[in-house]
C-alpha cells in the first residue's frame, strides 16, 4: 500500500521540484561578468531577472504569463539573459553561486524586490527596471519596458 501511495505521489512531486527551475537555461546565463561579455559581444542590453523561485508567488506566475509568451521569445532575442535568484532553500544552488547571486543583488538591487526586471547596457550601467507582478495575466508593462531598450 506504501508503495503504491509514493508512486501515486510521485508525479506530484517531481513536478514541485520542476517549479523551481522556473527557466529555461540553456537561455539564462548565471554569470554576470560572462552576460556583460556576451552584450559586448552582440552588442545588445542585458535582462536581468531577480526571482525568489522557491518561495515567491508571483516570480512562479511570470514564467507563465511572460517568460512562456510568444511575444517574450521574440524580445528576448534582443537581449542577454541573466538569471538571478535567491531561493530560501540554500541546496538550490551551490555556494558559489548563492554568493555571485547576493553579489549582484547588492549592487543591482539593493531593495529586495522580487520579480525585478532590470535592463544594463553592456557597460554595466543600469538603464531601468520594473518591479512587481500582480498575477492577473497582464504583461503588458513587462514588455512595454523590453520594447523599450531592444
Amino acid at each position: 500500500m506504501k508503495k503504491a501511495f509514493v508512486i501515486f505521489l510521485l508525479p506530484f512531486l517531481l513536478n514541485a521540484q520542476a517549479d523551481f527551475n522556473v527557466i529555461d537555461e540553456s537561455k539564462w546565463l548565471t554569470d554576470f561578468e560572462n552576460a556583460i561579455k556576451e552584450a559586448k559581444k552582440e552588442d545588445k542590453n542585458v535582462l536581468v531577472y531577480f526571482t525568489g523561485s522557491d518561495w515567491c508567488p508571483p516570480c512562479k506566475m511570470l514564467k507563465t504569463d511572460l517568460f512562456d509568451s510568444v511575444e517574450f521569445k521574440t524580445l528576448s532575442k534582443d537581449y542577454v539573459l541573466l538569471y538571478v535568484d535567491m531561493p530560501r532553500n540554500k541546496d538550490l544552488l551551490s555556494p558559489e553561486q548563492m554568493a555571485h547571486n547576493k553579489q549582484v543583488m547588492g549592487i543591482y538591487n539593493k531593495k529586495g524586490l522580487f520579480p525585478l526586471l532590470k535592463i544594463v547596457n553592456a557597460k554595466g550601467n543600469a538603464l531601468d527596471e520594473y518591479s512587481g507582478y500582480s498575477m492577473n495575466g497582464k504583461i503588458q508593462y513587462h514588455l512595454e519596458l523590453l520594447n523599450k531598450y531592444r
